[in-house]
């Protein structure tokens, strides 16, 4: 009975999709009780005002707000495809391949990431100019209004006034997104749309399509769509989870670096997503570089599953694996 259980067949990709959300409705629900909890606790009435009127000023009541996007992060994102895994009778190393990084490769991905930025700060500037047709405007000025508090949330989020605020914003902001929402995505969402579908590239797409829309920030879409879509690429290509979370962690932590240089030097946080870092020189000499780093990636990818192939042939099946 041991045997039969540790090696049956994986549920199909519908039924794992329904059991993620499940288990992310589920998450969600328990951490918001938790952050309440805690909330209580540890602060008075001003923390959970906080909750419900989004006061920023006081800084107890940010940081309460703090606490309860990490938990959020947590129960929406990082415990749900653990518990996928643990549902299904698998490591959740092997069922994610969550493979050892190896130095050289975490080099490549730290090059393609700071090729990309000036393609992300172009996609980003042409999405904020984004204008929809005049019969739509009321849209408009509903997606502007949540985007303009969204800004706001965010500014209050990067505002560091120690050396401590700058630790836990690339905790909050960087390290746990990285991990979490990696795992979630890429591991759980993209993996189960790629077992239904039968085509990498369709599911990289959607679940960046997923990725992007799950932010809820309408002006931010697209940089955050094409992100999505390279995390998935880089996941598919080097075959391990480790690499799209060193990349997401290092594109995250490049924004808290960024805002804690903005107050430094007494600029608006406002304009760190508004202000062009690059000239067409540096938009053309980053697309060449990306793409070049894509293809090699790819011959990676490519070369590697050749050797895979003919090791596979020239040696006796192993069944101690997860699939």
């Amino acid at each position: 009975m041991d045997f039969l259980q540790k090696h049956r067949s994986e549920s199909s990709a519908y039924v794992q999709l329904l059991i993620l959300t499940g288990y992310a409705l589920a998450g969600l629900i328990i951490c918001s009780v938790l952050s309440l909890i805690v909330l209580l606790m540890i602060s008075d009435h001003n923390a959970m005002e906080a909750l419900t009127n989004m006061s920023l000023d006081d800084p107890e009541q940010l940081n309460a707000i703090k606490i309860v996007q990490i938990l959020s992060s947590i129960g929406l994102f990082l415990l749900p495809p653990i518990f996928l895994a643990l549902t299904e009778g698998r490591k959740i190393s092997q069922f994610y391949d969550w493979k050892k990084p190896v130095l050289p490769m975490l080099g490549m991905v730290f090059l393609l990431m700071l090729f990309s930025l000036p393609l992300t700060e172009l996609s980003g500037l042409i999405n904020q100019k984004m204008t929809l047709p005049e019969f739509l405007k009321p849209v408009e000025d509903w997606m502007r209004a949540k985007e303009d508090e969204a800004t706001k949330m965010v500014v209050a989020l990067l505002t560091m006034r120690t050396a401590g605020d700058f630790m836990i914003n690339l905790f909050m902001i960087a390290i746990l997104p990285a991990i979490a929402e990696e795992l979630m995505f890429r591991g759980g969402v993209q993996r189960a749309f790629n077992r239904m579908f039968g085509s990498y590239h369709v599911a990289i797409w959607i679940t960046a399509f997923i990725f992007s829309a799950i932010h809820v920030q309408f002006f931010g879409f697209i940089p955050r769509l094409l992100l999505g879509a390279l995390f998935g690429y880089i996941y598919v290509w080097t075959k391990s989870l480790w690499y799209p979370m060193f990349a997401h962690f290092l594109n995250n932590a490049y924004a808290v670096c960024m805002a804690l240089y903005f107050q430094k030097h007494n600029l608006p946080l406002e304009n760190v997503d508004e202000t062009p870092a690059f000239n067409w020189m540096g938009y053309v000499l980053g697309l060449i570089l990306t793409v070049l780093m894509l293809i090699y990636l790819r011959k990676q990818y490519t070369e590697n599953g050749k050797q895979l192939d003919q090791s596979i042939h020239h040696r006796e099946p192993d069944y101690s694996g997860d699939y």
